[in-house]
């Protein structure tokens, strides 16, 4: 199995705060490598994992599940935490809807910072889901929703739908524990997301259990903020939280 150039996971070696980030569905650590590097320059240990079934071809998304992502996401959380002795994780898209499984099950995180998660969505087309996908493996896909000129996120141009219902059965674990999350989190959330509606964060908002939450509004960006016109604001606003939770 080849992995597309630029693909490959991060990792970054730094001090003893670790940071663990994960990209969104479909996508790959090049979402996130900006964001990496930042931290990795302000004396971080990074890691940024590569998920299963992404950064090859669609066809292997269709044949992994939230199991397997979140699988790999813990392996990358417990090497770090092996190394670091502070650890926060964070995530874009589905990659802040796995950060926080993973907060949910790990609660000695030091802290979760999310940009654009999913939690829930409103697409009727979504109730024909359990059906269609088994139909029609793939349809268009979700990627590159990004403002800022000549930005490409290297990601699937397909949405295999097989992996898509495995995921949105997460979004529905995920919220149901929210309550119990009592983590310091710090949620970055686009005006204009044009592919994750503002029911997701808000139905994180109404749910967490954590009375530590910062909500910070990117203005000049789409769904993948962390590449588009606020990754500096994303950036910094990253190095304020973690350096508040020390």
């Amino acid at each position: 199995m080849t992995i597309l150039p630029g693909a490959d996971p991060i990792s970054i070696d730094g001090g003893d705060i670790g940071v663990l980030l994960c990209h969104g569905y479909s996508s790959t650590p090049q979402s996130m490598r900006g964001w990496a590097e930042h931290l990795g320059g302000s004396g971080y240990t990074v890691r940024v994992p590569l998920l299963p079934g992404m950064g090859t071809h669609w066809k292997d998304l269709n044949a992994t599940g939230w199991h397997d992502w979140y699988g790999e996401l813990e392996r990358a959380h417990d090497e770090l935490a092996r190394r670091c002795g502070t650890v926060f994780a964070g995530g874009l898209s589905m990659g802040g809807l796995l950060a926080t499984k993973l907060a949910q099950e790990r609660p000695a995180l030091a802290g979760l910072i999310l940009v654009n998660p999913i939690f829930a969505h409103n697409n009727p087309a979504l109730l024909a889901l359990p059906l269609l996908r088994h139909l029609v493996p793939a349809l268009g896909g979700l990627a590159g929703d990004i403002k800022k000129p000549g930005v490409v996120e290297l990601a699937y141009d397909r949405n295999p739908l097989h992996a898509m219902y495995s995921q949105t059965r997460l979004w529905k674990i995920v919220v149901e524990d929210l309550p119990h999350l009592r983590l310091p989190v710090l949620l970055l959330t686009s005006t204009e997301d044009h592919v994750v509606p503002a029911l997701s964060w808000r139905t994180f908002l109404d749910r967490v259990g954590s009375t530590d939450v910062t909500h910070i509004v990117l203005h000049d960006s789409y769904h993948v903020a962390t590449m588009d016109n606020d990754a500096e604001l994303i950036f910094a606003e990253s190095v304020d939280f973690i350096e508040r939770q020390r």
